[in-house]
């Protein structure tokens, strides 16, 4: 399977020294941060995504996680290891962008998934 090519391109990926955050900037001149938590809780990966419709989980207890580590793969996405283990989803350049475009949607979307299942980001 052959990736699809990106449509935007990043020029400067940066991990904060804290390594809570991933500074992007692409291409197009947009920049983003993104929080370790917010990439961790919407990991690409099937272990949250899920194989299908309706099956995405909701990690809890991911407000302290960190990046251990950034990896490229291929010139489409990079994986990213994060401090409690997870280490499967590829995050494209695309990925990225729409992260950091809808983020206060996804934060907000993650905070009540987490209400509703009565547990906590912490």
């Amino acid at each position: 399977m052959t990736p699809t090519p990106a449509t935007v391109w990043p020029e400067e990926i940066r991990l904060s020294k804290a390594k809570d955050s991933l500074f992007v900037k692409f291409d197009n001149g947009y920049e983003t941060t993104l929080t370790a938590e917010l990439l961790r809780v919407e990991s690409p990966s099937a272990e949250v995504q899920g194989h299908g419709s309706g099956q995405k989980t909701t990690p809890a207890g991911k407000a302290n996680v960190t990046i251990a580590a950034i990896e490229p793969v291929g010139n489409y996405a990079i994986r990213i290891s994060f401090s409690d283990g997870h280490d499967t989803g590829l995050f494209s350049w695309d990925i990225l962008h729409d992260y950091g475009q809808r983020q206060q949607q996804l934060i907000d979307d993650y905070l009540a998934r987490l209400a509703a299942a009565d547990q906590r980001r912490d």
